[in-house]
C-alpha cells in the first residue's frame, strides 16, 4: 500500500495548536453530529490535539473512537485533552491515512477534518477510509477552500500572503483548496451516495480578529510553513515579516471580516 508522500505544510508549532485547540465538533462537525448515535464505533483520522476527538466521544458514548494522526508527538496532546475530560473509550494510535492498520469494516463513521488538503493522494485517503467504514456507514469529510477566503478591507499584503500560501503548500504535495474538490474525490473514490454541503468559519469581534490574526502572523515567521516557505525558495525572511505585520494591520481594523469556507460531505458506504 502507498505511504504518504506529502509533507504537512503547518507543522505542530504553537501557533497552529493554538488554532486547532479552539476546534470543536460544534464549530468545525456540524455536518456530521446528527448523524452520530450512542455506541457508534468512530475512527477519527488526523485528530490533532484532540478537541474534537473528545466531542465525539462523549456524543457516541458508550461507543469507542479510535484518534490517529501521523505525527506521535501531537496525540499526547489528544490524551491530555480525553483525560482531562474522563473520557475512558478513546484510543489513539499513529496512523498514515493512506494504509490504515484496521481491518476492513471497523467502524460505523469514520471521520477526517482538514485532512485531505495536506495528504499526497486524497483519492486513496477516501478509499482506506471507505474501506474501513462499515456497510450503512459514514465518511465525513470537511476541508477548507484557501482559494474561496474572503476577508476586508484588502490589506494588500495579505494577497502575496494567499498566493505564498498556496504555492508553499502544493510544493509539499497537498491541495490548498481542497473543499471544493472533496466531491470530486469521493466519485473518483468510488462513493454513490454523498450528500455535499457547505459551511463557513468567520472572524469579526475584536476577539476574533485578534486571535486569527495573532496565530498567522506567528505562523507566517516562527512556524514549520514559515521554514518550508524560505528553504523552499518562496520567500525571504523580510516577506514573511511584511506579510505578519499586514495580519496584525488587517486585526486591528475596527470593521475587518474574514470568512474560511468548507466543503464537506457525508459519504454513506453502501
Amino acid at each position: 500500500m502507498p505511504k504518504e508522500t506529502a509533507v504537512y505544510t503547518h507543522g505542530h508549532h504553537e501557533s497552529v495548536l493554538r488554532s486547532h485547540r479552539w476546534r470543536t465538533a460544534a464549530n468545525s462537525a456540524a455536518y456530521l453530529v446528527p448523524e452520530l448515535r450512542p455506541g457508534d464505533e468512530v475512527l477519527d483520522v488526523g485528530c490533532g490535539p484532540g478537541t474534537i476527538t473528545a466531542d465525539l466521544a462523549a456524543m457516541v458514548a458508550p461507543g469507542t473512537v479510535t484518534a490517529v494522526d501521523a505525527a506521535a508527538d501531537v496525540l499526547d496532546r489528544a490524551r491530555e485533552v480525553v483525560a482531562a475530560r474522563a473520557l475512558l473509550d478513546v484510543r489513539f494510535a499513529v496512523a498514515d491515512v493512506h494504509a490504515l492498520d484496521f481491518p476492513d469494516d471497523s467502524f460505523d463513521v469514520v471521520h477526517a477534518h482538514q485532512v485531505l488538503q495536506h495528504v499526497g493522494d486524497p483519492v486513496l485517503a477516501l478509499r482506506e477510509m471507505r474501506r474501513v467504514c462499515r456497510p450503512g456507514g459514514i465518511v465525513a469529510v470537511r476541508d477548507s477552500d484557501y482559494g474561496a477566503f474572503a476577508w476586508y478591507p484588502e490589506v494588500p499584503v495579505l494577497d502575496d500572503w494567499l498566493a505564498l500560501y498556496r504555492r508553499v503548500a502544493r510544493a509539499n504535495g497537498g491541495e490548498p483548496d481542497a473543499g471544493r474538490r472533496l466531491y470530486s474525490w469521493a466519485r473518483r473514490a468510488g462513493f454513490t451516495e454523498v450528500t455535499a454541503t457547505a459551511s463557513a468559519w468567520c472572524f469579526v469581534t475584536p476577539r476574533e480578529r485578534e486571535w486569527w490574526s495573532g496565530l498567522w502572523a506567528d505562523r507566517t515567521t516562527a512556524s514549520a510553513y514559515a521554514a518550508l516557505a524560505v528553504e523552499g525558495g518562496h520567500a525571504q525572511p523580510g516577506h514573511l515579516a511584511d506579510i505578519a505585520a499586514g495580519w496584525h494591520e488587517w486585526g486591528r481594523q475596527d470593521d475587518g471580516w474574514f470568512m474560511v469556507p468548507h466543503g464537506e460531505l457525508l459519504c454513506r458506504v453502501g
